[in-house]
């Protein structure tokens, strides 16, 4: 696979030589097994790749000092969490869609929170086509993009309720409003979006 990682070129802090040697030939001496279970874990090559650079990069950041013996372990964690993580993202915005598309007309009132009704997808309705999953990463960066042109407070609501994944009263706390604030600041991003795809000529 030719130079798997850019571990070697990370920016470490001042430590002794030794101690940069010892992670550098810790980082070595797993790469290609971290890229094997993270592949096996996430089944795209990319992805792993990126995973693995993002887990290795967070031990340098954190832990470089540490003992030789406890980079192992550290490190194991560290994967799995980037793992954990990227699999949540994936979860999240493929539920975007789904989101969207279950908006209807007689959702049209302003304090109706779309977030609280929508059944969290179980993953046996993915469809699974090279076309269709193409056709999904495109509608998923579209969301994406129209997300960061929301009004402010509308997309701290969206994000706070859907990606953080916090309830409403905990979404009203974070941002120092009312419970009736949040709902209405979802249903109007919810909406902004749907009216964004179908002006694209997407709908559900």
């Amino acid at each position: 696979m030719g130079n798997l990682l850019t571990w070697r070129s990370l920016k470490f802090r001042k430590h002794d030589l030794a101690t940069q040697h010892e992670l550098s030939e810790f980082l070595k001496s797993v790469e290609r097994r971290a890229f094997k279970q993270a592949y096996f874990a996430v089944r795209n090559e990319e992805t792993a790749l990126d995973i693995v650079q993002d887990a290795m990069l967070k031990l340098a950041e954190k832990y470089a000092a540490n003992a030789s013996e406890e980079l192992p372990l550290l490190f194991q964690r560290i994967l799995q969490n980037t793992i954990r993580d990227h699999y949540r993202r994936q979860k999240v915005r493929n539920a975007w869609v789904t989101l969207l598309s279950a908006l209807t007309p007689s959702h049209a009132e302003e304090d109706f929170d779309p977030l609280e009704t929508l059944q969290p997808a179980d993953g046996s309705n993915d469809k699974n086509t090279p076309h269709d999953a193409l056709d999904r990463v495109q509608l998923i960066d579209i969301i994406e993009r129209e997300i960061t042109a929301l009004p402010p407070r509308q997309r701290q609501a969206f994000l706070l309720r859907y990606w953080e994944e916090l309830d409403v009263a905990q979404t009203a706390e974070v941002m120092g409003c009312s419970e009736g604030s949040v709902k209405t600041h979802c249903s109007r991003a919810t909406h902004t979006l749907a009216a964004a795809l179908k002006a694209k000529g997407i709908e559900s």
